[in-house]
């Protein structure tokens, strides 16, 4: 029994080291963003990329763990008070609509891939070759000081 339960703690320990990378379409003009500048975009006060290129956020389903890791750093917020946020600001017309919900890396990964504007995250360990990452303040998933763990 002890021994069960220190392989849980190791995998769950492990699973909260991985970093989440910020995955966008090719056709996204931005290479890197700060952290502030990542918050906005996801608490959707950063609606454009461009005058012509409307930012398309794609948001993993509550049981993915790469979704508490955003909520805990980026958005700092629970479940319920994320979807409380967004329930008020497509109430108040703040934006037309929330988050679009993605259920699995590869959804995420072919959703981005085929909207432009699109923006998602994803498990760094999981990302495909050829697909765009943001540095964010100039660090990519892997390097020392990523804020994304």
């Amino acid at each position: 029994m002890k021994i069960l339960i220190l392989s849980f703690l190791c995998l769950t320990q492990v699973a909260a080291a991985a970093s989440i990378a910020i995955v966008v379409n090719p056709a996204v003009p931005v290479d890197e963003l700060s952290f502030p500048e990542v918050r906005k975009m996801f608490l959707g006060e950063r609606q454009f990329w461009n005058p012509k290129l409307r930012v398309v956020l794609l948001m993993r389903a509550p049981v993915a763990p790469e979704r508490d890791v955003v909520l805990r750093t980026i958005y700092q917020m629970s479940e319920a008070q994320f979807r409380q946020y967004w329930i008020s600001k497509v109430f108040r017309a703040d934006v037309s609509a929330g988050p679009k919900i993605v259920y699995s890396t590869e959804m995420a990964v072919d959703l981005v891939s085929a909207i432009p504007g699109a923006v998602a995250f994803v498990d760094a360990a999981q990302i495909p070759k050829g697909m765009k990452v943001l540095r964010i303040d100039g660090k990519l998933p892997g390097d020392k000081s990523y804020p994304l763990h």
